[in-house]
């Protein structure tokens, strides 16, 4: 996910888009629901030369795969991101009077946007993935997927302080 800006030059104005497919470098997102190593990462950009530096502004789409944090089942999904981002010249004004990660750098006319793609998709991925907005999670008694479970399927909950005299109801 480097691209080479040489081309651009430093006049303000000057664009060029970039609509391309890349690998996904390496696992992108959070610990349930992530974009998996090698996936293929739609990117449609635009680059343009402002006075500081390269704003990059396009989206980025990836598919998905993780885990349904409620029941666990496996399924895949689509994220989309929108970027904006400014990659600062090394010897500009931007760059003296930042801290280092709070812009990106151009480094030899080359702006690097795997960091900013995973933040951007760290921040747009749920925390608390679901495989459907109504999963009912698991059965906290026996385990198993509501969801796929019999229908009317419940456990006989015998309150502790009377479960000796469950021993008496069949005689």
């Amino acid at each position: 996910m480097r691209i080479d800006v040489a081309r651009l030059g430093r006049r303000p104005g000057a664009m060029i888009t970039r609509a391309e497919t890349a690998p996904s470098p390496s696992r992108i997102g959070l610990d349930l629901l992530a974009i998996p190593v090698g996936a293929p990462l739609e990117l449609d950009l635009q680059l343009q030369s402002v006075s500081e530096g390269v704003l990059v502004t396009g989206t980025v789409a990836a598919p998905t795969e993780g885990e349904c944090s409620r029941c666990l089942t496996p399924f895949t999904g689509d994220v989309e991101i929108e970027l904006t981002e400014l990659f600062a010249y090394p010897d500009s004004t931007t760059e003296a009077t930042s801290e280092e990660d709070e812009v990106g750098h151009l480094v030899d006319d080359i702006v690097d946007l795997e960091q900013t793609v995973v933040d951007a998709v760290g921040l747009a991925l749920p925390f608390s993935p679901l495989c459907s907005p109504d999963c009912p999670g698991l059965c906290p008694h026996c385990g198993v997927a509501l969801a796929t479970a019999e229908e009317g399927h419940s456990h006989e909950i015998i309150d502790p302080r009377w479960a000796k005299l469950a021993e008496f109801k069949d005689d």
